[in-house]
């Protein structure tokens, strides 16, 4: 099957596209190279990224622009270098990351941490590559991206399962891996929006002693201890919070990108030599915290950026295993607009993907 010249998909021209003024339109995506697949793009799912970018909330974004980094479709072009890795045909799935530099010489990427290349990084939209054509994302029919970046989805999974943890799901698998999320410890998810959801989903099959999940409202508790939490924190409701829970976390992931976040509170959660890692991002700065909350109990804190096409794969293969199914409400892509606008508004239980119309059999 060859690829139409031009592709189509929901464009923003300028910051007002984030309040729903999305046109959908043609636009024409890089040229083709031998390293690139073309995906029939059957399921998107709406990311927080998206609505940052498209009202230019974290700098200046590209305009005009077509964003969404859930992508899941099938292949329908493959350059020669990229049938080493895929073929026309199969299902795939893109996640927040188009490319890297890919250098031998580059510490990132020669030790599988593309995602923090310092010299050739393009995001699946609002990304330049090195011939100055801007990436552009999956509200559309059709994406063109690099194979290293695209992974294959494992049959158990449904596409439009597959479609939020490209982005969501392994923004808080990466982090819950890597700080040692597992039996014998103790975890706290701050937010329990499209990416805190993931966070007790994936903490609890992991196999957690304890899941906690850490919200403002205690509105979505009986959703969190059906997700799998074992406890629930409300900050705004719950009284000393800080003080009753204090000492009783091994490693918080905060999911949440409000700059007002209480974070001093959190850090009072944490155990002895305990972890906070930071993976949502605000449009403005973290709150200032007192170097004690750190010295006292020999606290750390750091942050997580989505993750590499190895651990991507390692994600979904789990989610495959353990039977992992994120709480998602399916919308027609005809139905961008309004989506963007749920999502900006919270409306989301816990993450909206759009489906292509013709997208066909989900499994496949």
């Amino acid at each position: 099957m060859t690829t139409p010249e031009n592709f189509q998909g929901w464009v923003g021209h300028d910051s007002s596209a984030a309040k729903g003024n999305l046109r959908w339109e043609s636009f024409k995506p890089k040229p083709f190279q031998e390293t690139d697949i073309d995906i029939k793009v059957s399921h998107c799912g709406v990311c927080g990224t998206d609505i940052h970018t498209l009202r230019s909330g974290w700098g200046p974004t590209h305009y005009p622009i077509c964003v969404g980094h859930e992508i899941v479709g099938h292949v329908v072009r493959a350059g020669e270098s990229a049938q080493t890795r895929l073929q026309v045909g199969d299902r795939v799935g893109v996640g927040a990351q188009a490319l890297s530099c890919l250098r031998d010489d580059c510490e990132e990427c020669s030790s599988g941490m593309e995602q923090h290349c310092g010299k050739g990084f393009v995001g699946t939209y609002n990304g330049k590559y090195a011939d100055g054509y801007w990436s552009m994302g999956g509200y559309a029919n059709y994406v063109r991206v690099p194979a290293h970046f695209a992974i294959k989805i494992p049959h158990a999974v449904k596409s439009a399962d597959a479609a939020p943890m490209m982005c969501g799901g392994i923004t808080v698998f990466a982090p819950l891996k890597k700080n040692g999320a597992g039996p014998g410890k103790r975890v706290g998810i701050v937010g329990l929006g499209g990416l805190g959801h993931f966070g007790v989903l994936f903490a609890k099959a992991l196999g957690c002693d304890r899941v906690i999940a850490i919200s403002r409202r205690r509105n979505k508790e009986e959703d969190a201890r059906n997700m799998g939490a074992d406890e629930y924190i409300a900050t705004s409701e719950d009284e000393k919070w800080e003080k009753k829970h204090s000492r009783s976390l091994d490693l918080i992931v905060s999911t949440v990108s409000s700059p007002d976040m209480p974070l001093s509170g959190y850090l009072r959660l944490l155990r002895t030599n305990g972890q906070f890692i930071q993976v949502g991002a605000p449009e403005d700065s973290l709150p200032a915290i007192s170097a004690f909350a750190l010295i006292a109990k020999g606290c750390k804190v750091g942050g997580s950026q989505i993750g590499s096409p190895k651990e991507i794969e390692e994600m979904l293969m789990f989610a495959a295993e353990k039977g992992i199914k994120p709480w998602i409400q399916e919308r027609g892509m005809k139905q961008a607009n309004p989506t963007v606008v749920d999502m900006e508004d919270g409306k989301a239980r816990y993450r909206y993907v759009l489906v292509n119309d013709d997208h066909g059999d989900s499994r496949l």
